[in-house]
């Protein structure tokens, strides 16, 4: 089986930082993309930041110059600093990647249980 956990959210003012992680675990033998969407209620999930197969980065417009996305390939991890916070940004941030499982050949796209940012005063 393959898991994603992610750890780092909370409440942090207009302004603040964050940075949030997001650890890949099993039988993994290649992860082909990796990334961030979140979530705000009554809003539908969206691509915040991810790496694409070949590396690259994809950032939403409205988090470009603010956030960043990082990884640690021999962790199987991935990460999300997030600079200048707006209440905006306040949602349910969630990891995901496809994965190509050892012993298979096709991927599969797996999530994590999300983490909560919520950014007010």
């Amino acid at each position: 089986q393959v898991q994603l956990v992610e750890s780092g959210g909370g409440l942090v003012q207009p302004g603040g930082s964050l940075r949030l992680s997001c650890a890949a675990s099993g039988s993994i033998f290649r992860i082909n993309t990796i990334g961030w969407y979140r979530q705000a209620p009554g809003k539908q999930r969206e691509l915040v930041a991810s790496f694409t197969y070949s590396g690259s980065t994809n950032y939403a417009d409205s988090v470009k110059g603010r956030f960043t996305i990082s990884r640690d390939n021999a962790e199987n991890s991935v990460f999300l600093q997030m600079n200048g916070l707006k209440p905006e940004d306040t949602a349910a941030y969630y990891c995901y990647a496809d994965i190509i499982r050892s012993g298979t050949i096709f991927s599969s796209p797996y999530w994590g249980q999300g983490t909560q940012v919520t950014v007010s005063s």
